[in-house]
């Protein structure tokens, strides 16, 4: 699994001209799923992002987790994150999961996310969503699981 994160003063999805999924200050979660993850690698990044401590302290140091904040996440699902651009001009997306798998995944890692205690909006699986933000300082990380660092 892979995951892009963004810390956000606010962000928001639409499709098609309706809001589906909103949150204030928090992360964006660009989540990306391989059909091979697990429920380990779901759990270890629910982990990180409820615990990665990215929002500034009393003195301004990055020093708080979103737990610690009381921020909310707002989980998009990114199948591209797994694009191999390696060859030719035209990406390869075969590392990514097929669309029912990525599905059950994508719905296990935000209720895994909520079961941490982050409040966790979401975009609409498979719909084509346009994602709203503010990048807060800007701080933007890639995480990738533990399974998917392996050779």
């Amino acid at each position: 699994m892979k995951a892009l994160v963004q810390r956000v003063c606010r962000a928001r999805v639409t499709v098609g001209g309706a809001t589906v999924g909103e949150i204030g200050q928090g992360l964006l979660v660009l989540a990306g799923f391989r059909g091979e993850d697990t429920g380990a690698d779901l759990a270890w990044m629910a982990s990180r992002v409820a615990n990665l401590r990215v929002f500034p302290d009393g003195s301004g140091n990055m020093n708080l987790s979103l737990l610690e904040t009381g921020g909310s996440a707002l989980v998009v699902s990114q199948f591209t994150l797994h694009a191999d651009c390696t060859k030719g001009r035209r990406p390869s997306f075969a590392r990514a999961a097929d669309p029912s798998t990525a599905r059950r995944l994508y719905e296990s890692f935000v209720e895994t996310l909520r079961g941490t205690g982050v409040a966790a909006a979401t975009g609409e699986f498979g719909a084509m969503m346009q994602v709203d933000l503010v990048n807060d300082g800007p701080v933007t990380l890639m995480l990738d699981s533990p399974s998917e660092r392996l050779p």
